[in-house]
């Protein structure tokens, strides 16, 4: 996917329209698309409790406007006993608000419901639930749009439009695989064309929409496309997390998957956050995007480990170290997220469960990354000469320490059995400390306690670091256990950030019986459609016509037939004799022209119009020398087995730079029109 470039200044701005997803234009819509959402009342674990946050956030926005009522009449008032009535049932409405935020949060901390069937003992990971949103009703405001803006019959997209809203519905309830990625992706796409179709920078289409805070539950309203765009990213990153929390991660190939999902997460967000500006709730803000960048980095790292661990079934001095040292990275970048957490504005809005799980990990890795390093110099004592000779281990073991024990030397220690045991009896005692302190942070948090599988994780690794300590405890040490030194944190794979490839989901245009995009958009003008009825002479019709999709009369012969019927130069053949030629190629064109029998034949055609007429005219005789084939990519969104494009490119400096003519325009879309090989045609 190509660099998405300068952000987007606010999400009232609407997008960027540089790149087109991949479109068929010469397919018709009739198929609809093939991908449904899910039953939203199925008995399912987490159908319920998406139909649960659904009921809350509802209630919510109920107590709000209860309030915000309440507060303009407390204001407005000044009757003291209206006052008193009032801030009594404000006390009451706020009481409320509080109740439902708790339950809500409650909710988003069940990650139990989000993870695997399996019954192997792992780690929960985080994931998050999706934005809801009202439904959209677009029906009346695209066909007065059609009405006004196109000059056609809004009676006829009836169909269009009913298939635009039948796939809004059904991404509210994305199925929590690959096909419900497919689902918000197709969605998230089409929302491209209807932007350009429907959204003009100097009318407004009067459409509110309605996306709820995914952990607060806080309604937030505009009617900005923009706005819903960023909604529907922000759910495609809460359904990677929830597939990557449903990972087995007992198997590599689990664990490879889990890694994908919560890296392509992160992009989503990332991408989210680079590209959008002053979100209206604070879910899709920098901060929190931000915060949730870290997590599931984090939550890729932990994989990464587990993955190791997988691995090294060897019980090599090596791949001890190894672990430790991934346990140790692990424990930093939980930690990193930790201090995000607490942030001024994250600290009142991560949920306290959330905050408290990642605290509990940081604390679990760092006691993992104690008792490998324990292990290593325990369980392999180098008493023959060829593992005193194993130069990896000694190189390993060399740069293992942040800092080397005081007074002692690495080689010394590793030669040394005696040594090597006091050091791994004081890394067991530091992983001891660590497992309790995790173990009391999980005890701290309600809705932790009641996750046994955590606590079966806690339980097992604080028992099998005591056993390793007794075991090491002898009754002769008197000296006092030493500290051990802290380990040097670092990874054989560090995390990326995979962005969205909007491009693997390819859409149709629902509307595209409107027209080609690059003339009949909403940002485009142009005066109503005119009916020219054309007699031939001996001289023919008397105009020159260029392009395909729409066909442009590039010319008008002075005293002709065309020019006396009032076709005009710069003029789009629309319709001949009543047929639609919007999508007809030049030759159809012709041939529909040279057909007209003595009669004559009637020509449907449109005018746009420009701030600078001139400037147009020259716009569209300079596209004379682009070359066809690149002006249909374009038009298309990219060619076979060519990747295409991001869906919005932000960079309007790019823009700049590579359409000047076009940018001049304004609200003028000009067309390629063949290249210099081919010839105008006249007739």
């Amino acid at each position: 996917m190509e660099d998405p470039g300068t952000r987007e200044s606010s999400l009232s701005d609407g997008a960027s329209d540089d790149d087109m997803p991949q479109s068929l234009p010469d397919e018709s819509s009739n198929g609809g698309s093939i991908r449904k959402g899910c039953d939203p009342f199925a008995q399912t674990q987490r159908s319920k409790l998406q139909h649960r946050r659904a009921r809350i956030n509802q209630q919510i926005n109920k107590e709000m406007r209860m309030r915000a009522g309440a507060e303009n009449l407390f204001r407005a008032t000044t009757n003291n006993k209206v006052k008193e009535t009032v801030a009594l049932e404000l006390s009451f409405v706020n009481s409320n608000l509080q109740l439902l935020k708790e339950e809500l949060e409650e909710l988003n901390s069940n990650m139990e419901v989000y993870q695997t069937d399996s019954e192997a003992v792992k780690v929960p990971m985080i994931p998050l639930g999706l934005k809801e949103t009202k439904d959209v009703d677009f029906t009346i405001p695209i066909q007065d749009f059609i009405c006004e803006h196109y000059g056609e019959d809004s009676s006829q997209y009836d169909r269009e439009i009913k298939e635009l809203m039948e796939l809004r519905q059904a991404m509210r309830t994305p199925s929590r695989n690959q096909a419900g990625l497919e689902l918000l992706m197709e969605y998230y796409n089409q929302l491209y064309y209807v932007d350009q179709r429907f959204f003009s920078a100097h009318r407004n289409l009067g459409v509110h929409f309605h996306w709820y805070d995914s952990l607060t539950g806080v309604p937030s309203s505009q009617r900005a496309l923009a706005f819903e765009k960023g909604s529907v990213l922000f759910n495609i990153g809460a359904l990677y997390t929830q597939i990557g929390a449903r990972q087995d991660r007992c198997a590599t190939a689990d664990i490879d998957a889990a890694i994908d999902a919560f890296q392509r997460a992160a992009g989503a967000f990332n991408y989210l956050k680079e590209n959008f500006s002053n979100a209206p709730s604070l879910d899709m803000s920098a901060p929190s995007l931000s915060m949730l960048v870290r997590l599931m980095l984090a939550q890729v790292q932990e994989c990464v480990f587990e993955r190791i661990a997988l691995a090294s079934w060897s019980a090599r001095f090596s791949s001890q170290l190894r672990l430790a040292q991934e346990a140790a990275r692990v424990s930093d970048v939980y930690l990193l997220v930790q201090q995000t957490m607490t942030q001024p504005l994250m600290k009142d809005y991560v949920p306290f469960s959330w905050a408290s799980m990642v605290q509990v990990k940081s604390e679990h890795f760092r006691a993992l990354s104690h008792y490998y390093a324990a292990a290593a110099l325990c369980e392999h004592t180098l008493s023959s000469k060829e593992e005193e000779g194993d130069e990896e281990a000694e190189e390993a073991f060399l740069g293992f320490y942040i800092n080397a024990p005081g007074g002692q030397s690495l080689r010394q220690i590793l030669q040394d059995p005696e040594k090597r045991r006091k050091l791994g009896k004081a890394h067991l005692r530091r992983a001891l400390i660590r497992h309790e302190e995790a173990m009391r942070v999980h005890g701290l948090c309600k809705i932790l306690r009641k996750m046994d599988i955590l606590q079966d994780v806690l339980s097992l690794a604080h028992k099998r670091s005591l056993d390793k300590y007794s075991a090491l405890d002898r009754e002769d040490d008197f000296d006092e256990t030493a500290e051990a030194p802290e380990i040097q944190a670092q990874t054989q794979q560090k995390p990326d950030v995979t962005p969205p490839n909007f491009s693997t989901v390819q859409v149709t245009d629902i509307f595209q019986r409107l027209g080609p995009l690059s003339v009949f958009c909403a940002r485009a003008r142009w005066g109503p459609v005119r009916v020219i009825c054309l007699q031939r002479r001996e001289g023919g019709l008397g105009l020159t016509l260029r392009g395909d999709s729409p066909v442009l009369v590039a010319g008008v012969v002075p005293g002709g037939c065309a020019e006396e019927a009032g076709l005009r130069e710069g003029d789009y053949i629309v319709a001949v004799d009543g047929q639609d030629c919007k999508w007809a190629k030049h030759a159809e064109v012709v041939h529909l022209l040279k057909s007209c029998s003595d009669r004559g034949v009637d020509i449907g055609v449109v005018t746009l119009h420009s701030h600078d007429t001139q400037v147009e005219r020259k716009a569209i005789m300079l596209s004379h020398c682009s070359n066809k084939e690149h002006s249909r990519q374009r038009l298309m969104g990219g060619t076979k087995g060519q990747s295409s494009a991001s869906l919005l490119n932000w960079s309007r400096k790019k823009k700049r730079e590579s359409c000047t003519v076009t940018k001049k325009l304004g609200s003028t879309f000009s067309l390629s029109f063949g290249s210099i090989r081919d010839a105008e045609s006249m007739y």
